[in-house]
């Protein structure tokens, strides 16, 4: 497999850590971003703070810091092969308390964070004729849990798997894929210690790690086939319960 220049948005914990870590562990180049400065220092260090490891600090809803991103894996690296969009937040709120702030706060983040990395890392895959877009989404898109509302995350999450796949019609000729990971429940610091108490949301009654979520990204980033797929890495949730 060659060697590819790889951006993981939100990799300060948990699963875009993990999808970072698998990487540079087989050899790749990876920029790594979080909004915290202190905690993605935090994590370059963990990493290594190799040769082959960037950082860019900001929020992805600012569209500057998607446009820097790419401007530092090509400055650093020469090409940009993955992009890896995973900086997202989720929470729950009844639909009737969702004021226009709040749901601004996730189409932000989100779709537009998703929107414009994206955007700003196009041309030079164009110019390569080559590259893939992996974005994170999420089961419950199809899937709703009546004891879990989450209304305003889980629009800008559907709109992120409608996105992917306008994206894979448009620069399918350009040799650009882009697909989705949705992962179902995976231990992770945006969860607490009574995650395990929801085993049974999957069909194998056991919750996610995060390195399999980065197993499943890796494999698609170098399977060459695989455009305009929704992948579930969830356990069989999307399909079932274990009750």
């Amino acid at each position: 497999m060659k060697k590819q220049t790889v951006i993981v948005t939100g990799a300060s914990s948990g699963i875009g850590l993990e999808i970072a870590r698998y990487f540079l562990e087989r050899g790749d180049n990876v920029v790594i971003n979080s909004q915290t400065e202190s905690k993605l220092l935090q994590v370059y260090n963990e990493l290594g703070a190799g040769q082959n490891l960037a950082m860019v600090t900001g929020s992805v809803a600012d569209k500057a810091v998607g446009e820097k991103l790419a401007k530092t894996a090509l400055e650093k690296f020469g090409s940009i092969d993955v992009l890896v969009n995973n900086a997202g937040i989720y929470e729950n709120k009844p639909f009737l308390e969702v004021t226009e702030d709040y749901l601004d706060k996730f189409l932000n983040t989100n779709l537009k964070g998703t929107f414009f990395t994206t955007q700003s890392v196009i041309p030079q895959m164009q110019k390569q004729k080559d590259g893939v877009i992996i974005n994170i989404g999420t089961p419950l898109v199809y899937h709703a849990v009546a004891q879990s509302p989450s209304t305003a995350p889980i629009s800008s999450k559907g709109a992120i798997h409608a996105l992917t796949v306008q994206l894979a019609a448009e620069f399918g000729k350009d040799n650009i894929r882009v697909n989705v990971v949705a992962p179902g429940l995976v231990r992770t610091p945006m969860h607490d210690e009574n995650i395990d108490n929801n085993a049974g949301m999957h069909l194998i009654n056991r919750i996610g790690e995060p390195q399999e979520i980065a197993q499943m990204v890796h494999a698609i980033a170098k399977n060459t086939f695989i455009s305009g797929a929704i992948i579930n890495a969830d356990g069989g949730m999307g399909a079932g319960h274990q009750l």
